[in-house]
């Protein structure tokens, strides 16, 4: 049984995850769902219209005129072709392929709780996880439209997405060596070239 609760602190959203196992926390991704912006409404709706001009063509082909045949096929099919053409472009023309130019950030990210080697009491037991973020500021929202040392906060417990909060929250672990990765990523929520990440590993024990 899993309970979960958060609570709004000067440094981000803190999210205390009560799991006897690292688990996905869903409330901190819907708090950083946001606007795509136009790219992607414009591509769609291209793709649309030339599916429509494709059904254009199909339709004069079958006109008893031959004059209406010729101009339908002509016409629908230059329009199909340039929306399909334009629905593959449009998004590359207005920047919204975050993927392809990574930006770079100054910022730089380490932990302060816990410390490197720290062990950690309790079956299971809970852990404090601090992060100071030099350089960078936390923000909100996602967007395609990227801005250098702006972003959200991953966090990675033995290699599984735990949570993407603020600087600090809570977690529930068990017993055994553990290795936390914090990455401080774009608001695309991509990395900075390079990454901007600290990682430590602590133990708990009985």
């Amino acid at each position: 049984m899993q309970q979960r609760g958060s609570r709004h602190g000067e440094r981000g959203v803190t999210i205390r995850v009560m799991s006897a196992s690292p688990g996905f926390d869903v409330a901190a991704v819907l708090g950083h769902v946001g606007i795509p912006g136009l790219a992607p409404f414009v591509a769609v709706g291209l793709f649309f219209a030339g599916i429509g001009a494709a059904i254009g063509v199909y339709w004069s082909s079958g006109h008893p005129r031959p004059a209406i045949r010729r101009a339908g096929r002509v016409g629908f099919g230059a329009l199909a072709l340039g929306c399909l053409v334009l629905a593959t472009v449009v998004p590359f023309l207005i920047h919204a392929t975050p993927l392809l130019n990574r930006p770079t950030s100054s910022a730089r990210l380490q932990f302060v709780s816990p410390r490197a080697g720290e062990v950690i009491e309790g079956d299971p037991a809970t852990a404090s996880v601090e992060l100071r973020l030099d350089g960078g500021k936390i923000v909100p929202t996602s967007s395609l439209h990227l801005v250098p040392n702006e972003g959200h906060i991953h966090l990675y417990l033995d290699g599984a997405l735990l949570s993407m909060t603020g600087l600090d929250t809570q977690i529930i672990v068990l017993p055994g060596l553990h290795t936390l990765r914090a990455e401080f990523v774009a608001i695309d929520h991509g990395p900075f070239r390079p990454p901007v990440v600290a990682v430590v590993t602590f133990r708990v024990r009985t």
